[in-house]
């Protein structure tokens, strides 16, 4: 879309016979300083006007005499266009770049200047019960960006912007709510919940950082609903999505079946609720976790985090006490060191530098308390090749007795050129 702003000048010209030599030479001055580029004007009468204001002057020999000295005004209408992009608001949120009647018409509120000073940065901010359908909403608690500490429900329906919409990302800028009940580390106090998209598991917790890609179908589809449930002890509660409307040709639109999708050479990836020293790896997820393969790159090896809090690693940590080491656990099956109910899915994930036999089988599953490809106590940078880059995360709603205190996973992940004998 395009915003327009009528933009009128005021000229004010003193004409003298010895530089004007006729009523034209006024538009050619305008013009050599730049007044007139891209704006037409129609064949003005200069002498009928002049002569109606005043009859004495009267055009003699085709100019105007030395003796006279007028002032002449000409008002010049100027219509100013801007595309309605992103922009940057005075206080670091992103916002669309539009007039502010626009801005004012559809609910947002002015937030600095754009357009070179000729729009303003509108942003968009709503909590509890309304809807939207502008790109780049920001949803936030009752009273924000005070926090919130009651129970009952806050929801927001989102509308697609236009039929062309496939996605709906969700960047969690903020997100406090009560974490899950430490026996099972199931989120029956406080959650979040989006429904009438692709199935998405209830989180709940920390997750500021985070974010999440709802499948919003193609064509004019159902609303996506986004849900922050409260209840139970007091607890301040504070939370600020951003809503960004991804279009089915957007280069930035993720792979199907991708919850979560990075992008660029290296990064890190977590867990829903990922934190080394209080938080809790939760029940009840299954999803995919995507990165996107760039240009020239074949493989890509997983690390787990560092962990500056505990005295042994906590990074990787989705079976077994984790108060007390845990060696690593892969493969599917039911043995004491397969991954039966709690698992990261790696594809075909080996060890650097562990040269595997010729008809090894890949490890796929990884959990326990150690990231490694191998029954190891001993962490391992983990390759995996196949593509595209995906990984799956699985939590069933069972923890205690076997499972105690596991926070999840963090892991940075870094791309591998196809140079590096990597095919």
């Amino acid at each position: 879309m395009v915003s327009k702003v009528l933009l009128l000048v005021l000229l004010l010209k003193f004409c003298k016979s010895n530089d004007i030599s006729s009523p034209n030479t006024a538009m050619k001055w305008m013009a050599s300083k730049g007044v007139l580029n891209r704006v037409s004007f129609p064949r003005w009468n200069f002498d009928g006007l002049l002569n109606k204001a005043n009859p004495a002057n009267k055009r003699e020999s085709g100019f105007w005499p030395s003796s006279q000295k007028e002032s002449r005004f000409l008002s010049l209408f100027t219509v100013v266009t801007f595309p309605n992009g992103a922009c940057a608001g005075a206080s670091g949120d992103n916002g669309t770049c539009m007039t502010a009647r626009e801005c004012s018409t559809r609910g947002g509120s002015a937030n600095g200047q754009c357009a070179n000073g000729f729009g303003l940065c509108c942003i968009f901010m709503t909590s509890c019960g309304s809807s939207t359908s502008e790109n780049g909403t920001y949803f936030v608690n009752a009273g924000y960006p005070s926090s919130y500490d009651g129970a009952g429900s806050c929801d927001l329906t989102v509308i697609k912007s236009h039929p062309d919409v496939c996605q709906i990302r969700l960047d969690f800028n903020r997100f406090t709510i009560a974490g899950p009940e430490p026996t099972n580390h199931v989120c029956n106090q406080d959650q979040f919940i989006v429904s009438g998209g692709n199935p998405i598991p209830t989180i709940c917790g920390v997750n500021q950082g985070s974010h999440m890609y709802v499948d919003a179908g193609v064509g004019t589809t159902q609303p996506v609903k986004l849900t922050f449930v409260t209840s139970g002890n007091s607890y301040e509660r504070i939370w600020k999505v951003k809503i960004t409307q991804i279009p089915c040709s957007s280069i930035y639109k993720a792979d199907e079946g991708c919850l979560q999708y990075y992008t660029g050479v290296s990064g890190q990836l977590r867990s829903f609720n990922y934190d080394p020293a209080s938080g809790l790896q939760l029940s009840n997820q299954d999803y995919g976790i995507c990165v996107r393969m760039e240009r020239n790159f074949c493989g890509i090896q997983y690390t787990a985090c560092p962990d500056n809090v505990n005295n042994r690693s906590r990074a990787f940590t989705l079976s077994g006490n984790s108060n007390g080491p845990v060696n690593a656990m892969i493969g599917s099956g039911t043995a004491i060191n397969n991954c039966a109910n709690d698992w990261l899915l790696v594809p075909c994930a080996t060890n650097v530098g562990r040269v595997q036999p010729a008809q090894a089988l890949c490890t796929d599953r990884i959990c326990g308390g150690t990231f490694s490809a191998e029954l190891s106590m001993t962490a391992a940078t983990v390759l995996s090749t196949v593509k595209p880059f995906r990984l799956w995360f699985h939590a069933d709603n069972i923890e205690a007795p076997i499972d105690i205190d596991n926070r999840g996973f963090c892991l940075n992940y870094v791309q591998q050129p196809c140079t590096n004998n990597v095919a």
